[in-house]
């Protein structure tokens, strides 16, 4: 089982998508650059890397803090990201019926 793994780009500067990858990698127990096609989907397959990168790469205005996360289904695990940067990688249920969800 994979505990839940906080890769949190805020403070690396990294992308979500960048960091979504890298943790999969890793719970896969497998370098970055294995983690392609055939023997793993295309994160776009799941969802629009480019859309979700923009989504967080916009800060608030100071003193309104957002409360955004978006949760995914990739490769077998559940994906949340939250506004700041934050992504959190878990081993999805056998019954996870999780539909790819923005929320608030």
């Amino acid at each position: 089982m994979v505990t839940p793994r906080d890769t949190s780009t805020a403070d690396r500067g990294i992308p979500p998508t960048r960091a979504i990858i890298e943790a999969v990698a890793n719970a896969e127990g497998v370098d970055v650059v294995e983690l392609r096609p055939p023997a793993y989907d295309p994160l776009y397959s799941v969802i629009d890397p480019e859309a979700l990168d923009l989504l967080f790469d916009e800060h608030p205005p100071e003193g309104n803090d957002s409360d955004i996360r978006v949760t995914f289904t990739y490769e077998g695990y559940e994906v949340d990201v939250y506004d700041g940067g934050r992504v959190d990688v878990s081993e999805a249920s056998p019954s996870d019926d999780t539909v790819n969800s923005i929320g608030k």
